[in-house]
């Protein structure tokens, strides 16, 4: 990772503070994943995360004169080798102690890592008075956890290259406001995304990630949330091909029937969810009902979760 540039900065304080303290959200797996077309038609790997302002990671990074990065819990290396990254970019000499502290549970496809890695960067930055860029903290990231979302740009909507740490397309907005009921399939059993080789799509998937990446582009233009289901859906099926999900046919059914906008997945994880359109007459009487048979179905965890709602009444 090249030093810091003036372009990787959106502001710089005039002093420099001994403590930065710092938040990232989790997501919800994504809405879309694969293999996408770049402008100059170079494919890569892609995704579309799903935001979730509910579940977060807090970091607290104190400066000190030492070289050594010291994290607590010190099981979270990638953290602390984000901080220490962090602190090269910026050509800034001495470690620090970075405390965190998350709400996010741990291997079911949440990001819990890269909210982790991502508070910790800008807990550093801040201790440093700077504000980097998005683009320049999910480089960062990348370059911590080999992998990572897009939650470095908050609930802002992009087509996020996650091995690359690269923007494929920006969306120009926020994703439609909807509500999320989410649960755990395969028994709520953690996944190591880690361990999983990346999916081997075929020339017909890939031809239909474009078809999804334009539907996620006219959900946001429009903020329409039944065109963001749609594509989710079909990602989700092309999912189930790679890294199956116990129970999937049963979900779909049970959206259908309910009158969901679609189905998402984490691609990587055992998440499923269903969306909602926010503006559905008895949503909240509909959302208890299908609880009630999700819960019934064996699924782990039921929950709601508000995306882009500020201050929407539940």
């Amino acid at each position: 990772m090249k030093m810091a540039e003036a372009g990787d900065l959106m502001s710089r304080g005039a002093l420099p503070s001994p403590v930065g303290t710092a938040i990232a959200i989790a997501h919800h797996g994504e809405l879309i994943q694969g293999v996408f077309k770049d402008d100059d038609g170079r494919l890569h790997r892609g995704l579309v995360t799903l935001p979730i302002a509910g579940l977060r990671s807090e970091a607290r990074f104190d400066r000190s004169d030492g070289d050594a990065v010291v994290v607590t819990p010190d099981h979270k290396i990638k953290a602390a080798a984000a901080a220490r990254l962090t602190l090269d970019f910026l050509n800034v000499t001495g470690g620090g102690a970075l405390t965190l502290q998350s709400s996010i549970p741990v291997g079911h496809g949440y990001g819990s890592s890269t909210a982790d890695v991502v508070a910790a960067i800008r807990a550093v930055a801040a201790a440093l008075n700077v504000q980097l860029r998005p683009s320049s903290i999910a480089r960062l990231a990348v370059s911590a956890e080999r992998a990572s979302d897009a939650i470095a740009f908050d609930d802002h909507a992009v087509l996020f290259a996650q091995r690359e740490g690269r923007v494929i397309e920006n969306f120009a907005g926020s994703l439609p406001p909807l509500l999320l009921l989410g649960f755990k399939a395969n028994g709520g059993v953690p996944v190591d995304t880690l361990q999983l080789p990346p999916a081997r799509y075929d020339s017909a998937e890939i031809q239909e990630f474009g078809v999804l990446r334009a539907l996620v582009a006219r959900a946001v233009r429009l903020q329409d949330p039944h065109l963001l289901g749609r594509a989710a859906s079909a990602s989700a099926v092309i999912s189930q091909r790679h890294l199956p999900k116990q129970g999937f046919d049963e979900i779909a059914d049970i959206a259908e029937r309910a009158g969901a906008c679609g189905v998402q997945v984490a691609h990587s994880g055992s998440l499923l969810g269903l969306i909602f359109d926010l503006f559905t007459p008895n949503l909240k009487r509909r959302a208890a009902l299908v609880a009630q048979q999700i819960r019934r179905a064996g699924f782990k965890d039921v929950e709601v979760h508000l995306v882009n709602a500020e201050g929407w009444p539940w």
